[in-house]
């Protein structure tokens, strides 16, 4: 895992003088307010529709295993298409693909607001995470495009940050609330929202650069088996645990899945404009930011799903009860994410990701500590402060670390790339941590449940605990090859040369 090294993020050596501060004008922050709205609607989504998702199943008469793709169609669509979506915004204009995401989503937004069946629900469903994964890597691409490398950019990211992250953390209160009306609410929120995002969208986002007149390639086959294999990869993983990680089935889907990335790999090889350049995967910095992506999400969105368990299976609390337990997640974010991007800048971008990670894992240690009648103020709310202190640095840093020094033509592809690792992470930790909890549906045997939920804990605590201690031990494996510290490379990887650093996007 490559990890950025420990200089700052604005390209300034260390002991540089203050920066100046970064001014904007009124466009540039309405701009910013649009394209993070639409981020944060992609995480809201997410989360409201995963309260609601009881009353969807009792309303029309599911089954278990057809109401979990209430969840997962949404995971299916964004997760298939997020390289894909991303590449269009490179190849298409990224003002024309956030459009067009925000499009699609309120379409699924509103099908499932009227939806007269399960089916259509998770449709709509699909429909949604294709839309996301049209605008995630997009507006991403839009934020780097439009604000230069270093503070300004730095600081945009830091409140693209808060955005995306109070999105998720404000989703359990604002779902919990409009299901005790209905969960019908859950969807249509997202409609005036999409649709207002549109329009601003269409006045304040520059317009894409005319195009050169050169012949574009939009690589089919890369397109074709990039998405496919994305969509049964992502498949297999959410059908994991129900059908056995070693079932016939599940290695069958991921066997198919491998074939197809192979596939892949060989088209993008011989196309003379690959959909990926495979170049860009030997980026260290953006790997390595995809890698603590999927720590960063995989075990937040884990340890939700966990501590939503324990407190309304264990401790019988109400949906809105315990979506209020999870707010100080999201009003400690909202506190440091905007300023994360102006501490990077003196920080650089390990320490915000080892100090993230590693209060990620003491977070989750304190939760282990719940049990039978454990008081909210003692036991859990410390877990809750230390989440919403460590995402928004580890967050931004990765968001920084994925998209400098890559070649402005291939922005949207990275925050697919990054985008990718979010969600298969969060995919992957997750189908890992309902294995580990196990089965256990008789909610009677109250030490079972419990276990469960340790059990489920320590796999959480041990990726964040891994993802905290990898970043040291790269930082001190690229020192012992370059022979010293790069301290004038202020973007380069550690690992990497500086030659190599340089001639990132160039490979």
């Amino acid at each position: 895992m490559a990890i950025a090294d420990d200089v700052p993020a604005d390209g300034a050596s260390p002991g540089a003088g203050a920066q100046p501060p970064v001014r904007w004008g009124l466009r540039e922050w309405l701009m910013l307010v649009v394209v993070c709205g639409a981020f944060s609607l992609d995480a809201l989504d997410n989360i409201m529709v995963g309260i609601a998702t009881p009353q969807i199943k009792d309303e029309f008469d599911m089954s278990t295993s057809a109401a979990q793709w209430v969840v997962s169609a949404y995971v299916l669509g964004f997760g298939g298409f997020l390289l894909l979506g991303g590449r269009m915004a490179d190849l298409l204009g990224r003002r024309r693909v956030f459009l067009t995401g925000l499009t699609v989503l309120t379409a699924g937004s509103l099908a499932g607001s009227l939806a007269t069946s399960g089916f259509v629900v998770i449709v709509g469903r699909l429909v949604m995470g294709i839309g996301a994964a049209l605008t995630a890597p997009s507006a991403l691409a839009i934020v780097v495009g439009n604000f230069p490398e270093g503070p300004q950019r730095n600081r945009a990211l830091g409140i693209y940050t808060a955005c995306g992250a109070v999105g998720y953390s404000i989703g359990v209160v604002v779902g919990g609330a409009l299901t005790q009306a209905s969960w019908r609410w859950t969807f249509a929120l997202s409609v005036p929202v999409a649709v207002a995002a549109l329009i601003g969208a269409l006045v304040l986002v520059p317009r894409d650069p005319a195009h050169d007149g050169t012949k574009r390639h939009y690589d089919a086959g890369g397109a074709i088996t990039v998405t496919a294999a994305m969509l049964l990869l992502v498949y297999g993983i959410v059908q994991a645990p129900a059908e056995g990680w070693l079932s016939g089935r599940t290695l069958g889907v991921l066997a198919v899945a491998a074939v197809l990335l192979a596939a892949f790999a060989v088209i993008e090889s011989r196309s003379p404009q690959p959909l990926l350049r495979l170049g860009l995967l030997r980026n260290k910095s953006l790997v390595g930011a995809s890698l603590i992506a999927a720590a960063i999400l995989g075990t937040y969105m884990s340890y939700q799903f966990v501590g939503s368990l324990y407190l309304q299976t264990y401790r019988g609390w109400s949906p809105l009860r315990m979506a209020f337990a999870f707010l100080p997640i999201g009003l400690m974010i909202l506190t440091f994410a905007p300023r994360a991007g102006n501490w990077l800048g003196r920080t650089g971008l390990r320490r915000p990701i080892f100090g993230g990670m590693f209060a990620y894992a003491v977070a989750f240690l304190l939760f282990l500590r719940v049990g039978e009648g454990s008081s909210y103020w003692a036991m859990i709310l410390p877990s809750m402060v230390l989440i919403g202190i460590g995402f928004p640095f580890a967050f931004t840093a990765a968001n920084v670390q994925a998209t400098n020094g890559v070649d402005e033509s291939e922005q949207g592809l990275a925050a697919g790339i990054l985008q990718t690792g979010y969600q298969v992470g969060a995919a992957v930790v997750l189908a890992v941590v309902t294995v580990r909890m196990g089965n256990e549906d008789d909610v009677s045997d109250r030490p079972a449940l419990l276990s469960g939920y340790h059990q489920g804990t320590w796999v959480i605590i041990v990726i964040a605990a891994v993802s905290a201690l990898a970043v040291p031990l790269a930082a001190l494996a690229g020192r012992r090859r370059t022979g010293a510290a790069p301290a004038a490379q202020p973007t380069a990887v550690l690992g990497e040369r500086p030659a190599e650093s340089a001639g990132r996007s160039a490979g």
